[in-house]
């Protein structure tokens, strides 16, 4: 029979989620309680729903009074999305987090499942956020992007490579110049079989300079109708965030409001150093590099910008206008602060990427705060 309170009443499973098949596992929150295995079906979103319901009605168990965890893999949010709105709680949890005894060394998929479920219970695993369906398109909108300039400097690396294993060199002090592309356009090899190699790399390269701007295109289309536009807009007037560097920081962070201080972004973003001290001896190492890797490479270039004195340049301008005061005055005062930042590890004589690492750790600082205020502002109005 269900009791009044809702601690007993909690049943903790576990998945283990793969392509084609997910592991269950069911943890009754009395402490004595063992997990069991409840078995396996097909990672479908049928299959799911139709297990869970089954679940709580063989427990006699409402919806609500499950809490379901999964590890974060590459089959996404999906899952944790539909049980939210079931109104089953569900939480997508870290896998570099988990804690692992080191004297198992037997790894299963229903041993996974169960060792989750128990996690669970005792409240060792520590959840990631879980984006809505709309910052996840534009997320991986802004990756699309991310990808074919990728894509765009391998192929023009490949042409190259190929011209200079000929002995074909430009005498132009740069690559990709409208005066380097004629010279490729007008150029002719002596085979044929390279030539034909020639012309299909530049039909390559041109490609995906189309492929670029029409993503940007997307990209500036939809945001007029994202949530985050007017974060988006407030970051744009910073020095160095045009529209792609701030899409792709704003949807890769997400919601600022999460992190209790700017250094938690800054540890989620892995731009804090490694630490390994003990007593009276103190080690750091190098930057932890976990976290989310998009927003630290997209941060860590914007860094570059603040190697000169402070000025608000023409473009900057232009992008500042419509902006509040206060926006303004924060963009100021992090010009100021980052240059005079950047200048005095310069005269030190640290490493260039030291001090770029350096400068975009502080520069997340100062967009948590942008990030943070804009967000407080919102919901301060959608109260009213």
């Amino acid at each position: 029979m269900k009791t009044n309170s809702s601690a007993p009443q909690t049943l903790y499973l576990g998945l283990d989620v793969h392509k084609a098949e997910t592991v269950i596992s069911i943890l009754e929150s009395d402490r004595d309680a063992e997990p069991r295995h409840y078995g396996n079906i097909s990672t479908t979103q049928f299959s799911l729903e139709r297990a869970i319901r089954r679940i709580a009605k063989k427990q006699n168990r409402e919806l609500s009074d499950l809490h379901v965890c999964y590890e974060a893999s590459g089959c996404g949010f999906w899952i944790a999305r539909r049980l939210l709105q079931m109104g089953v709680r569900c939480d997508v949890i870290a896998p570099s987090l988990i804690p692992v005894k080191s004297g198992d060394r037997v790894k299963t998929d229903k041993r996974d499942a169960m060792k989750l479920a128990k996690s669970l219970r005792s409240n060792d695993l520590v959840p990631v956020n879980i984006p809505d369906s709309v910052d996840e398109a534009i997320r991986d909108l802004c990756r699309a992007r991310t990808d074919a300039v990728d894509d765009l400097r391998r192929a023009k690396t490949r042409l190259l490579a190929m011209l200079r294993r000929l002995g074909y060199n430009d005498t132009g002090k740069t690559h990709w110049t409208e005066a380097h592309l004629r010279y490729l356009r007008d150029l002719r090899l002596p085979d044929a079989a390279h030539n034909r190699v020639l012309e299909d790399n530049l039909t390559t390269v041109d490609f995906h300079h189309k492929r670029i701007a029409r993503l940007e295109e997307a990209m500036l289309q939809l945001l007029s109708d994202w949530q985050r536009k007017p974060l988006v807009d407030a970051l744009m007037a910073f020095k160095g965030f045009k529209l792609v560097a701030a899409m792709v920081t704003v949807s890769e962070i997400g919601t600022f409001s999460r992190f209790e201080h700017s250094k938690k972004l800054m540890a989620f973003l892995g731009l804090v150093p490694t630490e390994s001290s003990s007593g009276k001896k103190q080690s750091r190492g190098g930057i932890s590099k976990c976290g989310n890797p998009h927003a630290r490479w997209i941060l860590i270039e914007q860094a570059t910008h603040y190697r000169v004195p402070p000025k608000v340049s023409a473009q900057l301008s232009k992008r500042q206008e419509g902006a509040k005061s206060w926006v303004k005055e924060l963009s100021w005062k992090t010009q100021t602060r980052l240059s005079h930042r950047f200048s005095t590890l310069r005269k030190r004589q640290i490493h260039h990427n030291k001090i770029k690492v350096s400068v975009a750790r502080e520069l997340t600082a100062f967009i948590w705060e942008l990030g943070t205020r804009i967000e407080a502002k919102q919901a301060a109005t959608t109260q009213n």
